[in-house]
């Protein structure tokens, strides 16, 4: 695959480099060299200089494995927030996590400044029941401060065995001093999908993340509310979803579609980062080989439906809210997604560790990039009445990050990327994602923890005005503009 030829490629220019510092006569000639294979010789041999400076003049030994690694992370970490080095225990977490069960803190987390920054807390863990909000920073790890190390460290630090705890200490918004969470790890379980009847004849279905067993148990959700007769209308609850797998969003996608209709599209600098991907099995049945959606009733293709997002509805999620909304299958309510538009490509090494690599960028059916923009919703809800569109203004987006890849657009429109070959296995998106328990802390200040919202529940404005639309009644904010973009950097 040229994705490996790449790498390989990485290899190779390392290894020229140091042999060309070491002055090999095989290498003699650079302009020779150049020609040959492409690569940058005079930076190559400036690179390796350094490595020898280091190797030869650091206070402390250093081994030839920890600085390759220490290399490769930084080049990764460099390029954009969702790049990085996996050492082989993060890579098997990460491996682990999109199965729906593993230890850690309850959060999706990326790096900003430095420091930690919760980009959304997962659903039913306790850490979203304690009140952790996207947008906290974490500047402190058990009393040690966050500066100096890459994300794969600190999230190493947040790891460990169940009922140990860890101490966060957190920078919000708003707050005048910070708040510190004690946090006992423990194992947990994340349940994928979740339905019930709010109404008389009025379904509810929520993702909470998209896994390897999302489309099965969706399979499952929507065959027990048809047992109960067909609803009238259907509200997907796409909010806080930080996301998942790809080949999962194109098949929650394609239980609500016609078949064959376009679900998204990726487009990266090589072919094998290019490919249309559409509503049959060949695109999500990638674990069973087989036809998962056979047997849906069909009334999911039809059924009146609504589509809740927020700020916290990141990468798959944004895919399924495109597809709906560009094919006029459902409208979206809400506030605008969060913006995570990239494909990460998961590449093993050799000793167990692996790459996450960002290889190509979304586009919805109609050619719109999901990165760095998100979904705008049809209809702007707020999560309260009273409060407008503030309460959304502090909450952290893609584009908010450090070093984001742009939208990748100009003036927002675009065709559509031409046919050709990819391999599903390689177009994975698997988020960075750790699970802790928190509570208030025992010590220092005492953390805010305001009661959660439960979704679906009465105190829900923004499920209460998608009940509302599907029952044809008027909505208290009925097609008002979308907020303004923020202009990415």
């Amino acid at each position: 695959m040229k994705i490996f030829k790449k790498l390989s490629t990485i290899a190779i220019a390392f290894a020229v480099g140091v042999l060309v510092s070491l002055q090999w006569p095989v290498f003699a000639e650079k302009n020779s060299l150049e020609k040959k294979t492409g690569l940058p010789v005079s930076d190559l041999r400036t690179f390796a200089e350094v490595y020898k400076a280091v190797k030869e003049g650091y206070v402390e030994p250093v081994s030839d494995k920890k600085m390759i690694a220490n290399a490769i992370s930084g080049l990764l970490a460099n390029l954009d927030p969702h790049s990085a080095y996996l050492n082989a225990d993060a890579f098997k977490e990460l491996q682990v996590g999109t199965q729906g069960e593993f230890g850690g803190l309850g959060i999706e987390v990326g790096m900003e400044n430095g420091l930690v920054k919760v980009i959304s807390p997962i659903e039913d863990t306790p850490a979203f029941r304690a009140g952790i909000k996207a947008g906290d920073l974490i500047f402190k790890l058990d009393g040690k401060p966050v500066k100096g190390l890459s994300l794969t460290e600190a999230v190493k630090h947040m790891r460990g065995k169940p009922s140990t705890s860890i101490r966060l200490s957190i920078l919000r918004k708003g707050e005048g001093k910070p708040l510190e969470f004690t946090i006992v790890r423990e194992v947990i379980r994340v349940k994928s999908v979740k339905s019930k009847m709010t109404h008389p004849d009025y379904a509810y279905l929520r993702i909470v993340q998209f896994q390897e067993s999302t489309v099965n148990n969706l399979v499952k959700h929507l065959k027990l509310i048809d047992k109960k007769g067909i609803p009238k209308g259907l509200i997907l609850d796409l909010r806080n979803d930080p996301g998942g797998l790809l080949y999962s969003a194109i098949g929650v996608a394609s239980a609500f579609l016609p078949e064959d209709r376009l679900i998204v599209s990726t487009e990266g600098r090589v072919s094998d980062a290019q490919q249309k991907f559409h509503a049959n099995p060949q695109a999500y049945a990638r674990v069973t080989r087989r036809d998962i959606l056979d047997g849906l009733p069909s009334w999911t293709k039809t059924v009146p439906m609504v589509v809740l997002i927020n700020a916290g509805s990141a990468s798959a999620s944004e895919i399924v809210a495109g597809a709906l909304q560009d094919h006029k299958r459902a409208p979206v309510m809400g506030v605008r997604s969060f913006g995570k538009g990239s494909v990460q490509t998961v590449i093993p090494l050799r000793g167990g560790a692996g790459i996450k690599l960002t290889t190509a960028r979304y586009y919805t059916p109609s050619g719109r990039s999901i990165q760095a923009k998100g979904i705008d919703p049809d209809y702007v809800v707020s999560e309260k009445p009273e409060g407008g569109n503030r309460s959304d203004l502090a909450a952290v987006r893609e584009a908010d990050l450090q070093r984001h890849l742009e939208n990748g657009l100009e003036d927002d429109e675009r065709g559509l990327v031409p046919e050709s070959a990819i391999n599903v296995q390689e177009a994975n998106e698997i988020e960075e994602t750790e699970k802790c328990v928190c509570d208030d802390g025992k010590s220092g200040r005492k953390a805010k923890t305001p009661g959660r919202l439960e979704f679906a529940s009465k105190d829900d404005y923004q499920f209460q005005q998608a009940m509302a639309f599907l029952q044809g009644k008027s909505i208290a904010q009925s097609r008002v503009k979308a907020e303004p973009e923020k202009e990415t950097k």
